[in-house]
């Protein structure tokens, strides 16, 4: 096998040493990063593409951490490092980032060129690893607000305060379809739907980015991991996946095409593989489509020890030098290495060998000299303290809340017991009641956010928002259980009886990656056993799910008099959800996934339309809770769905409008979501798919209208032969219960001979 591999490597590399750099229209930018180019030696530039974690460079004593100064010598003026990423423990606070990154910047300006060191963290909800900074939502929660300038306006205060941490470069957003509801990352995606996630995602991209991403308030977005990383076979983080070409296109690169049009600066590789290819070292994936196809040129990154993994997990490469070799040559740009140096050491030999060509190198590295040209590395390497008054602020904190706000999910409100007057006792109880651990999710102060109660200071839990917002004198708390083991089930059954109602909060604690893994979906039993403990009680019980994916909860969710999801809300998700409670904010969160009834019931919304061949199949399409669906504490009506056309035709547009009346007594939003239907196509058309959303403010008795438009390209689906076609004949347009039929007219005849 071994000789077998070397011989298919050299014929790679023969075919690709053949092929001409790509040539592309050169800018002012292009000339100068060129010129820089020009004067680099080999390991300079290797040095450029190489990326190590702040453990490599640093020191922690006694618990204080600092950069070390023969660690950073080593790391600069030897293999001449190009970014450095991660923090050494835990979240720092601004003067300490001031510190770090003003001494690995000095270091920079003592090596030859001078070149700046870029800087790469991890704030996907806010800046995660700066103490005092503003929490968000996590991307689930934000897809939940259905509500992009929210999404917008967190992109854009990330940005600022990741600046004021001196750092210009952020791993986010995540742009990985939420398929599969037993992954530990759902709750960093936007969720199950190509274009809620394509949408939401420019607009936070946009927010990132700014119009200029060189100013001091803005930074480079990194859409990740392309592609294909949110759907593995067996739900665990960073296992294989088996993926169609045409599905892949049809549902998983859409939010990255539209990324790349957005302008998003850089991009992170998918740590696993897709049938059989890991795409750290897919070609295809990495340069036929992505650059190719997508025109993208900016930075691809590796994730973490990625190239390492295809000869120690992949066994794709015999040797770590091979898998340098194969990465670097299919596309990877940068190493997130990340523990030493060997990466860097490799690839000078594999140019020197003859196995890596120059042009890929160079290549490269003028991606990632341009990106630290458009972020202002050159001009400003670190930035000033006194620029960032507004940094954990109330007015950013104002708009986490309301993103909290929007995104809790009303499931379930029997006899409208919910909102809950603030004259009654309560009983909190369950294990994500106390912790804020259940609000913030992972990447939160650390890799796992498990300090997230000792460091999210002066911030409330589920019970002491609940406290404050009727008095302690009010509330009792009894936790019931452990996340998952039973604790003191009696005494929580003693105080419900004292209490007029029973807020239960069950769910999650944080957790990311590996760490994250599961092996059933179902609560833990301990987590059930406690809801059914407290509803034989005959109090109300209100469920709260204070989680990252959708626990299958069907049997406490049975019991409740309410049900409220609030996924993983940020630091201001305990005071959000207290508002909700109790009636001083309306809720508006729609659901981004589908919520399961039964843990061997896991179908996506968009699924195939199988019912009418199987009418009498008791085990067909059955969710808890579907796609999109959320309540009110008002009412809304759908009226008057018209279509300025029942035909569409080639290059025109449908305007579709729609009269949206609050009919009940509360100010409410509601977000309108249109679905359309394809009767008929060459593959077997979705059931319905999601092309248009907005979301509208209305008073009691008010009426808007809220309009659309929909072209040929809306409607467009990936056939057999993975092209992106939109086909004649007969659509439906859906939202809410108004239904409308139309006809696209089109000169394409579909090939319904089902060759690949």
């Amino acid at each position: 096998m071994r000789r077998i591999f070397i011989i298919t490597s050299t014929l790679f590399f023969t075919v690709l040493s053949l092929s001409a750099q790509p040539k592309k229209a050169v800018s002012e930018l292009d000339k100068k990063v060129d010129a820089l180019i020009a004067k680099m030696t080999l390991e300079e530039k290797v040095g450029q593409m190489t990326e190590v974690t702040s453990d490599v460079v640093s020191t922690t004593t006694n618990g204080v951490h600092e950069i070390d100064p023969a660690k950073i010598k080593e790391a600069i003026l030897k293999y001449h490092v190009g970014s450095i990423l991660n923090v050494s423990g835990h979240a720092y606070d601004r003067k300490h980032w001031y510190e770090v990154v003003s001494a690995i910047q000095a270091e920079a300006a003592k090596d030859r060129l001078k070149i700046p060191v870029i800087y790469g963290i991890d704030a996907i909800h806010g800046v995660t690893y700066t103490l005092g900074s503003t929490l968000f939502p996590q991307e689930i929660g934000m897809a939940a607000t259905f509500n992009k300038e929210i999404a917008y306006k967190a992109g854009e205060i990330t940005a600022y305060e990741t600046r004021a941490s001196y750092i210009p470069w952020n791993y986010s957003p995540v742009l990985d379809l939420g398929k599969s509801a037993l992954w530990p990352r759902i709750y960093e995606t936007f969720g199950e739907d190509p274009y809620l996630i394509k949408t939401m995602g420019v607009s936070i991209i946009n927010g990132y980015q700014g119009n200029d991403v060189g100013d001091k308030y803005h930074v480079a977005a990194c859409m990740k991991h392309y592609l294909g990383y949110g759907d593995p076979a067996d739900g665990k983080d960073r296992t294989p996946a088996w993926i169609p070409d045409r599905y892949m296109r049809e549902y998983f690169l859409p939010p990255f095409a539209e990324a790349v049009k957005a302008g998003a600066r850089t991009l992170m590789i998918n740590s696993g593989e897709i049938n059989g290819v890991p795409i750290h070292a897919s070609h295809y994936m990495l340069t036929d489509v992505l650059r190719g196809e997508l025109h993208f040129d900016g930075i691809a990154v590796s994730d973490w020890r990625d190239i390492e993994y295809l000869h120690d997990r992949h066994h794709v490469a015999a040797t770590q030098k091979d898998a340098v070799m194969i990465a670097v040559n299919a596309g990877v740009d940068m190493s997130m290495v990340p523990y030493e140096y060997s990466f860097y050491n490799y690839l000078v030999q594999l140019v020197h060998e003859g196995k890596v060509p120059m042009w890929r190198i160079n290549e490269a590295v003028h991606r990632i000299l341009k990106v630290k040209y458009q972020v202002g590395l050159f001009e400003r390497p670190v930035g000033n303290p006194d620029d960032y008054p507004k940094f954990g602020s109330d007015e950013f904190r104002q708009v986490s809340v309301k993103a909290a706000g929007e995104s809790i999910t009303l499931l379930k409100n029997n006899n409208n017991i919910l909102p809950l007057k603030k004259n009654i006792k309560v009983l909190v109880t369950g294990p994500t009641a106390n912790t804020m651990r259940s609000l913030d999710g992972g990447w939160s102060y650390n890799w796992q956010g498990d300090l997230s109660d000792e460091m999210a200071v002066g911030k409330n839990t589920i019970l002491k928002a609940i406290q404050q917002k009727i008095g302690k004198e009010n509330v009792s708390y009894q936790p019931g259980t452990t996340f998952d083991s039973l604790l003191n089930v009696n005494d929580a059954v003693k105080a419900a009886k004292d209490a007029d109602a029973v807020v239960l909060c069950l769910g999650e604690l944080s957790y990311t990656e590996n760490v994250g893994n599961i092996d059933d979906l179902n609560l833990p039993a301990a987590q059930i056993q406690l809801a059914t403990a407290l509803a034989k009680t005959g109090k109300p019980v209100i469920l709260v799910l204070a989680e990252g994916r959708p626990r299958v909860a069907t049997d406490a969710d049975s019991q409740s008099a309410a049900t409220v999801m609030m996924y993983f809300s940020g630091n201001e998700g305990g005071d959000a959800l207290a508002s909700i409670l109790f009636g001083d904010v309306n809720p508006s969160g729609k659901l981004p996934f589908t919520y399961p009834r039964y843990v061997n019931a896991l179908v996506n919304y968009y699924r195939k339309n199988l019912e009418n061949g199987n009418s009498d199949d008791k085990h067909g399409y059955n969710p808890l809770y579907e796609f999109g669906y959320g309540l009110s504490y008002t009412t809304f009506s759908y009226s008057n769905l018209h279509l300025s056309s029942k035909e569409l035709k080639e290059n025109g547009s449908l305007t579709v409008t729609l009269d949206v009346k609050n009919t009940g007594q509360l100010e409410g939003k509601e977000s309108v979501l249109l679905y359309t239907s394809q009767l008929y196509a060459s593959i077997a058309p979705d059931f319905k798919r999601l092309r248009a959303y907005d979301k509208v403010d209305l008073q009691p008795g008010e009426t808007k209208t809220v309009t659309f438009k929909i072209t040929p390209k809306d409607l467009a689906f990936v056939n057999a032969a993975s092209k992106t076609v939109t086909e004649a004949g007969e659509f439906k347009i859906q939202i809410g219960d108004q239904v409308q039929s139309f006809n696209y007219i089109s000169n394409l005849i579909p090939d319904r001979s089902g060759k690949l």
